[in-house]
């Protein structure tokens, strides 16, 4: 309880600047931690039993748990595994917190995954100082983590368009290769702009860029979710098209050609460009997918040869058992 107008002011000033989820049996113990918490500046949320506590974890997301083993329904080793095997849940911090005197249950937790553990009674000074340090830890795991995943998303996407690059192209075929049907059929879309380098002499590389933009853009609208389209290189782009065959890559191919000559470019006020794009399409097998690029490339070589902004499809030759 707040028992001076002291403690009242302070209590009416402070900003809550985190949710401590305190799961116990015991409602006398969760009442005293909820007082000591309080004051301390954070915001409670309490579950008396395990089950309770993951059903609190997902609809309040609290900043951390303070977890007690013993319990009936579900003790608290068995609600961090759940936890742990849970994506949306396995990030939150938990601070176990005993009765017991052993250290056995507490060293399990610990390689279980908790943060920290408390015994009880819990003094409300290291009660403090074990929260604000398990907040911390995880608030600096959480950064770690972020950085990793947006400097692995910089390495995998083009910086220009937008579009994945060769790294994630790498990806893809590794993933294909490693868990398809070898005998599944795959096409592999290279498309080309057509003339890019007469719009980079006569309008400048501004402009150039801005005709990749909008090349970009366009032909991502012509592809599935179960397609990859990447920035192969300067004006080149490639699909990735797993389970098409022939006839059907053929219709992508000639999408993807489509969506992009259909409307001419708006490069600034009033001024437009005519863009068109030539695509080569090699189809094979996923055991030939290592050769469709010199032939897809071939394949673009010879569209251009006929005259630009058309589809070629070429087959790979089968090979050996």
């Amino acid at each position: 309880m707040i028992n001076t107008s002291e403690d009242r002011r302070r209590a009416a000033d402070r900003v809550v600047t985190a949710t401590v989820l305190v799961v116990d049996d015991s409602n006398a113990t969760r009442r005293i931690l909820r007082r000591a918490l309080e004051r301390a500046g954070y915001g409670i949320a309490e579950a008396a039993d395990g089950l309770a506590a993951l059903a609190a974890c997902r609809t309040q997301s609290p900043d951390l748990v303070l977890l007690d083993i013993d319990m009936p329904v579900m003790d608290g080793p068995t609600v961090l595994a759940r936890m742990q095997e849970d994506d949306e849940l396995s990030e939150i911090p938990v601070i176990f917190l005993t009765a017991r005197t052993g250290g056995s249950d507490v060293a399990a937790g610990l390689q279980l995954g908790a943060h920290d553990y408390l015994r009880k009674p819990v003094e409300p000074v290291e009660l403090e100082a074990r929260v604000a340090a398990a907040l911390y830890r995880g608030s600096q795991h959480r950064s770690l983590r972020e950085t990793a995943m947006a400097a692995d998303r910089l390495s995998t996407v083009d910086a220009l368009t937008g579009l994945a690059n060769r790294r994630q192209f790498v990806r893809k075929r590794e993933q294909l290769l490693a868990g398809a049907d070898t005998d599944g059929p795959v096409g592999l879309i290279m498309i080309d702009i057509d003339h890019f380098k007469r719009v980079n002499d006569r309008e400048g590389h501004l402009v150039g860029d801005a005709v990749l933009r909008i090349a970009a853009r366009r032909l991502q609208t012509a592809i599935d979710c179960s397609q990859l389209l990447v920035r192969w290189g300067g004006e080149e782009f490639m699909a990735l098209a797993p389970g098409v065959g022939e006839r059907d890559a053929f219709d992508v191919a000639e999408r993807l050609r489509l969506v992009v000559c259909n409307a001419p470019f708006s490069i600034g006020e009033d001024r437009d460009l005519p863009i068109t794009v030539s695509v080569g399409c090699a189809v094979g097998t996923m055991r030939t997918l290592d050769t469709l690029i010199p032939i897809a490339d071939e394949a673009l070589y010879e569209a251009k040869r006929a005259g630009r902004n058309r589809v070629v499809v070429r087959l790979a030759p089968p090979l050996g058992p």
